[in-house]
């Protein structure tokens, strides 16, 4: 069977047009990621069936749409979660739960499993689900999507209409679902923090149009694209936690190109781990810095340089078969001569463990 998602939408409304298509793979979490008005939820609707758009939509090997037919949504096996919670006021969290449970012959997963995944085991049995937490009312929306045992995930900016601390409430479980899953998730988010956290793949979108679709890292790294220029630009690194240096209090991770300290982590050795390495906590030196308080240096290779605004430049390295990004003023740049296929130093000043 074909695994993977196939999309080609094609919607005009008044003073906006949708034209997208991307292929996404059949598992995992692929984020739809652009600015306000760009056309996220939009395509979303349209896969979901709610939004009567021209094109053609394959999922897993199962035509959903083509120029033939159109499957309506209730016959499109979909989980859908919204921005707002929107849970039956009048049952208990169980039966919120269980409510597409109920419903579904396919019962792929238990609500037991459900409930241990997202943390809900001791609210199961709570009658007041609008006195909860924001966090705990969306973690309960996302159980009752799963229940219904679908085929595809969709998620619409599920973390936007949370407060800091739900959002960082519900961030680990949302990672532990990106483990756990076996069903394509497609996630809507402008947050490029969320990006980094949760996705596997990435699909750009600007003014209706997909400008950009692959690999996390492969995109991420892209300096010709709009996520280099956020003041959040940088990579995602899959590393293994290798060692716990328990006088320091530090852990070292291994990854395709070198080693990182970070501060110790929780996890045993062996686990793997997801770090965030920003841009602008990348710096450049020519020779093998001594006499620094910085960690991390790694030996890396220039690949391409980007002007970032009349004084910064974009820098894109290559360490071992892994990718850094890095921010510097232009004036750093003339100075240090760089230019693609150097050899430099990457100086890593700060690394963000994301799960």
């Amino acid at each position: 069977m074909n695994r993977g998602i196939s999309a080609r939408f094609k919607l005009e409304r008044e003073g906006f047009q949708l034209s997208a298509a991307f292929d996404a793979p059949g598992k995992g979490v692929t984020a739809l990621f652009g600015p306000s008005g760009s056309g996220k939820t939009t395509l979303l609707r349209c896969i979901a069936g709610l939004e009567r758009a021209e094109g053609k939509l394959n999922v897993n090997g199962e035509m959903w749409q083509d120029g033939r037919h159109f499957l309506p949504v209730h016959r499109r096996e979909l989980g859908y979660v919204f921005q707002e919670a929107s849970l039956f006021a009048h049952l208990s969290v169980r039966d919120n739960l269980e409510y597409g449970y109920r419903r579904t012959s396919d019962k792929k997963v238990q609500p037991g499993q459900v409930a241990e995944w997202l943390g809900l085991s001791r609210l199961l049995e709570r009658r007041d689900p609008g006195n909860l937490s924001g966090g705990e009312r969306q973690r309960i929306a996302i159980g009752r999507a799963l229940l219904s045992s679908p085929r595809l995930l969709l998620m619409d900016e599920p973390l936007a209409a949370l407060d800091i601390k739900s959002r960082q409430e519900i961030l680990p479980y949302l990672e532990r679902l990106h483990r756990e899953l076996e069903i394509p998730v497609l996630y809507v988010t402008h947050a490029l923090d969320e990006v980094a956290r949760l996705a596997d793949h990435l699909v750009l979108l600007q003014e209706g149009r997909v400008i950009a679709n692959g690999a996390l890292n492969e995109t991420l790294k892209r300096l010709d694209l709009p996520t280099a220029h956020l003041d959040d630009a940088g990579v995602v690194i899959e590393a293994v936690l290798s060692e716990h240096d328990e006088a320091y209090a530090l852990t070292r991770l291994d990854f395709a190109g070198g080693s990182l300290w970070v501060g110790k982590v929780g996890r045993p050795v062996g686990a793997g781990v997801r770090a965030r390495v920003l841009a602008r906590d990348v710096s450049i030196a020519l020779e093998l810095p001594r006499g620094t308080s910085i960690t991390n240096i790694l030996k890396a290779g220039v690949v391409e340089i980007r002007d970032e605004g009349p004084d910064k430049v974009n820098v894109c390295m290559s360490v071992g078969e892994s990718v850094l990004l890095s921010r510097i003023t232009r004036r750093s740049r003339d100075l240090l001569g760089l230019m693609p296929g150097m050899q430099v130093y990457a100086q890593v000043k700060s690394v963000a463990l994301m799960a």
